[in-house]
């Protein structure tokens, strides 16, 4: 009996021991808790944004890729084209500024096209070549020569028989208006031509000062004549060293491509120069014989103006065609009027669908918007001359443009690094057929190089 109460008083002391530890850590923990943290602020009306710590800013994206990809875009072609803007107006000034000397240059251009097949003709026939460049460069010049020289000499000659029958085809033409079934009277008829002696005579000035300045007109004229012929036996004889020596003012990057591109314009150019020559004289020819049967006066000289205005695309056939009818109206009435206006339209047609795709071919193939575009513009630009070379220059244009491009994919493609395990066989169909649509330069010689 006196062992059991030492072990309860053990049992107790041990209880009370656990008791104290226990407590000792409830106190630890509520001090842990209870306890500021360093740097807090003791004021307990501060906010917990006053003693946060400061977040550090975030970083700005860069500028150029916040602006929209859209807008980019817009901007880098914008420059681009503000940039050729201004490059074609400067070369617009300096064209104007020496336009005589750029237009007998084109001119010259032309003609060599025409000439050169005939040069080369006769040097493989052994004909020297200084020789038989001047002989076609003389021969041409005297050709065109005697084509001005007989249509001023048939105007001259029929000048006094052709006011006449004017005057004649005046008075049918007023008796038919009289009689016609629009009901014109001799009061308005009277009243029209008093208003265009009235105009004549309000701008006698303009007129007389008009004259005048054909004088400088026809000094620049011989001017150019000169200019041209000079340009085009340089071109006929030397041409090829020309467009070597050219070629050393592309950059050598560009070379290559260049080089490639010339001989193909040359071909272009000379393609579209034969065959507007070619469709021009057939013109001449079916539309001076209809009016020549008709009994049209100047048959003749009316011809030769339908061949010279049909370099002109679309308006040199309309005003040739518009002039002829008009020369038939005021000398053989209404009737022969009708019956040429049929033969001109009747030549135009076939002219248009079938001898130009058949003579011309795909070579020289320009959508009929940008004939009618390049017309206008190169009217505006340089007029008359500006109309003629308008068409060839888009012509050239396209087929260089198109070329460059084929020759820009092939290199990419022969230069393009190659899947492991690539062979040639991948890429040698691609530019086999590219070059395959191609147009290949003329097999005449002295046409692989442009001019010479």
């Amino acid at each position: 009996m006196s062992r059991v109460p030492r072990w309860l008083g053990r049992l107790g002391a041990g209880l009370s021991e656990m008791s104290e530890r226990l407590d000792e850590r409830r106190a630890e923990v509520e001090r842990e808790g209870t306890a500021e943290p360093e740097n807090t602020p003791s004021d307990a009306t501060s906010s917990p944004e006053e003693y946060a710590e400061p977040l550090e800013p975030a970083p700005r994206p860069d500028p150029a890729q916040a602006v929209p990809w859209g807008v980019r875009v817009a901007a880098e072609a914008g420059w681009r084209l503000l940039v050729l803007a201004g490059t074609v107006w400067v070369l617009m000034k300096v064209i104007t500024a020496i336009q005589l000397v750029v237009m007998a240059f084109v001119v010259s251009l032309l003609l060599t096209a025409l000439l050169q097949p005939t040069v080369a003709r006769l040097k493989r026939a052994g004909v020297p070549g200084g020789a038989a460049t001047a002989l076609t460069a003389i021969l041409g010049f005297v050709v065109i020569g005697l084509m001005g020289w007989f249509v001023t000499w048939q105007v001259m000659a029929n000048i006094d028989n052709l006011s006449d029958q004017v005057q004649d085809g005046i008075d049918d033409l007023r008796r038919w208006l009289l009689n016609s079934p629009f009901h014109v009277t001799d009061k308005q008829i009277n009243g029209i031509a008093k208003n265009l002696r009235d105009a004549i005579g309000d701008n006698t000035d303009s007129i007389t000062s008009a004259g005048l300045e054909g004088v400088t007109v026809v000094v620049e004229a011989l001017t150019g004549i000169l200019l041209a012929f000079f340009s085009t036996l340089f071109l006929l004889y030397d041409g090829k060293r020309i467009w070597e020596w050219t070629l050393k003012l592309v950059p050598a990057a560009a070379r290559p491509g260049v080089a490639g591109a010339g001989p193909r314009a040359w071909a272009t150019l000379t393609a579209y120069v034969r065959g507007t020559v070619i469709v021009a004289l057939i013109d001449a020819i079916f539309i001076g014989l209809g009016i020549y049967f008709l009994d049209v006066p100047m048959a003749v000289p009316l011809a030769v103006f339908i061949f010279l205005f049909s370099f002109i695309p679309l308006v040199g056939a309309v005003a040739s065609g518009a002039l002829a009818v008009v020369v038939a109206l005021v000398t053989q009435g209404v009737f022969t009027a009708v019956m040429t206006l049929a033969v001109v339209l009747a030549v135009q047609q076939i002219e248009g669908h079938i001898l130009q795709p058949f003579i011309l071919g795909r070579a020289v193939r320009v959508h009929p918007l940008a004939v009618v575009l390049s017309v206008a513009a190169g009217g505006m630009v340089a007029g008359i001359g500006g109309a003629i070379v308008a068409v060839p220059l888009v012509a050239v244009t396209n087929t260089v443009v198109g070329y460059l491009h084929a020759y820009s994919r092939e290199q990419a493609l022969r230069y393009a690094p190659r899947p492991r395990g690539a062979t040639a066989s991948g890429v040698a169909p691609v530019t086999a057929a590219r070059q395959s649509r191609e147009p290949e330069p003329p097999a005449d010689e002295g046409q692989d190089t442009p001019p010479g």
